[in-house]
Formats: C-alpha cells, sequence, structure tokens
C-alpha cells in the first residue's frame, strides 16, 4: 500500500512537473534544450505510469521491465543533452543582460549630454544676452551721475550701480557654474582647484585639494562627470554636514581615476537615509552620473564621525 501511495503521488507530480515544463516551451522560444527536458519530465511520468501498472498487475511482463528500461536510458539521454545544451539559454540570458546594461548606459549617456548641452545654451544666453543688457544700465548709471547734483540721488544712482554690479557678478558666477570655462579648456583638475579655491575665498569653510592631474585630460564626458560629483560633494559638505574642513583628492594611477572626498562633518545614517533626503543631497545624481561613465561610486557616513566618498573611472574607453 506505502508504494502504491508513493507511485500515484510521483504520477501526479511528473505530470504537473512535465505541464510546466511544456507551457515554458514558449518562454524559451522552442530551444532543444528545454525541449529535451521537457520530453523527459513526460517520459519520466509515463515510465512511473508503468510502474504503476505493474504493481496492479501483481507480476511484470517482460515486455513491461523492457520497455521501461529502454526508457530510463532515454530520458538519461535526453537529461544529459538538455543540461548541455541549456548553457544556450544562459549565455542568451548574460547577453540579453549585457544589452539592456549597455542600453541603459547609452540613455543615461543621452540624458547627461542632453543636461550639459542645455546647461552651457542657458549659461551663454546669460552671459551674452542679459549681461550685455546690464553692462549697458551700468554704463547709463555712470553717463547720469555726473548730471545729479542732488545728494540724495547721488546715492539712489550709487546704490543702483552697486546692484548693476552684483548683478553682472552674480550672472557671470551662475554662467561659470553651469558651464565652467576652466574645465573646458584645463581640465577637471583645474577646474576643481577653481572651485574649491572660490569656496575657501568664503572663510567658511577649508578645502584641502591636492592632485596629481595638473594639466591631463581624458574623455570630456568623464571629466564633467567627475567634476560635477567633486562640486556636489562639497556643496553637501557645506550645506548639510556643517563641516569645517574637507579633505579631496584628484588622483590618476595607470589608467584608473579616483577622486577621495572627506569631510569632518555631523555625518548621517546611512541605512536610516530616506529618499526625500538623498534626492536633496544629490547623491541619485551622483550615482546615476558616475554610472552613465561605468564608474563606482561609494559613500559612507555615520553619525558624529563625518562623510567620506570614493569615485573610480577608468580614464580609458
Amino acid at each position: 500500500m506505502v508504494r502504491l501511495i508513493a507511485l500515484f503521488i510521483s504520477v501526479v507530480l511528473q505530470i504537473v512537473a512535465a505541464g510546466i515544463a511544456i507551457r515554458f516551451m514558449k518562454i524559451t522560444r522552442y530551444r532543444l534544450s528545454w525541449i529535451l527536458l521537457s520530453s523527459a519530465f513526460v517520459l519520466m511520468s509515463v515510465r512511473t505510469l508503468i510502474q504503476l501498472i505493474e504493481y496492479f498487475q501483481g507480476k511484470p511482463s517482460f515486455e513491461l521491465m523492457m520497455v521501461d528500461e529502454w526508457m530510463n536510458v532515454l530520458i538519461s539521454v535526453m537529461i544529459i543533452t538538455g543540461v548541455v545544451l541549456i548553457r544556450e539559454i544562459f549565455y542568451s540570458l548574460k547577453r540579453a543582460e549585457i544589452d539592456r546594461a549597455r542600453s541603459e548606459r547609452r540613455l543615461l549617456n543621452a540624458v547627461i549630454n542632453t543636461e550639459e548641452t542645455e546647461k552651457k545654451r542657458f549659461a551663454k544666453d546669460l552671459h551674452d544676452g542679459l549681461g550685455p543688457l546690464l553692462s549697458t544700465v551700468k554704463m547709463s548709471l555712470s553717463a547720469l551721475n555726473s548730471r545729479v547734483t542732488d545728494p540724495v540721488g547721488k546715492d539712489i544712482l550709487q546704490n543702483t550701480s552697486h546692484v548693476v554690479n552684483e548683478a553682472l557678478s552674480t550672472i557671470k558666477e551662475i554662467s561659470n557654474n553651469m558651464s565652467p570655462h576652466v574645465l573646458t579648456n584645463l581640465g577637471v583638475a583645474s577646474a576643481i582647484s577653481t572651485f574649491a579655491a572660490k569656496v575657501n575665498r568664503m572663510r567658511g569653510i577649508l578645502i584641502d585639494f591636492r592632485t596629481n592631474m595638473e594639466g591631463e585630460r581624458f574623455d570630456a564626458d568623464k571629466e564633467v562627470v567627475i567634476y560635477r560629483a567633486a562640486c556636489e560633494l562639497i556643496n553637501n559638505g557645506m550645506k548639510h554636514s556643517g563641516a569645517s574642513r574637507i579633505e579631496m583628492e584628484l588622483r590618476r594611477h595607470q589608467k584608473i581615476i579616483t577622486l577621495q572626498y572627506l569631510d569632518n562633518g555631523r555625518g548621517f545614517d546611512m541605512e536610516k537615509l530616506t529618499s526625500e533626503e538623498a534626492v536633496g543631497m544629490g547623491i541619485p545624481n551622483m550615482e546615476t552620473r558616475v554610472r552613465s561613465v561605468d564608474g563606482v561610486f561609494v559613500m559612507e557616513s555615520a553619525r558624529g564621525k563625518g562623510t567620506s566618498a570614493l569615485i573610480r573611472v577608468d580614464s580609458q574607453d
């Protein structure tokens, strides 16, 4: 009785397995490997069914025994052939994953390049459009200065001239931040050094920037990614961490470029960082940009222990 129950359960399970395997044939695009494995499942259920028939007959016949043995051989051949050929499915899945990753990188690069192009266009419009208009206003105010004799009027002109000068400086700074000429002309090391020096002049935070890449150039897209990430990390150090000192090092060893960042700020709990906070700190944007050039981005932080980050990029395509 126990053998009968076992045979009955085996038949049911093997029929179910065969049915599922046959349904998967369409998904595998009727590859020979899966057809063989599915057929093996079907034959296994038929073989168990034959054993069930033999059980009811009481004494197995020679013909059924021979059929059972040869079916066992055929099932073994199908299984080993299917297992050998099924590598094609895994290779196909791997190729599909590689193609998907490449498509994702192309899309990310297209988005980032479009963003950079728009930044350059907007910076040019600010510099070439609004800048000359304010310069004209400044010249007009200077011309009026000799004609106005009233002390109150002179104060108004001086204040207005001061505001115009501030506006011109702001436009120049915004334009340069959006599309830094130093990055385009001299490279990422000079651009980060210039940005750090500008921040140091504010005297609110000290940035110690070191590099062994003075004057070196490499892929423009990767230079932009490293520069934007460096600026974002520095801004985070000033706005969110309350750091008084930032250490940043840009180094090149053979074909690998690394940007290391460390601050002495209050830090934060990486595990408890919410999506909204991450977006506010620009972390997803940095990760996306670095990933778009096949780079590695790692950030570590803990409350009261500051924040560190590492960006690693291959300088060659």
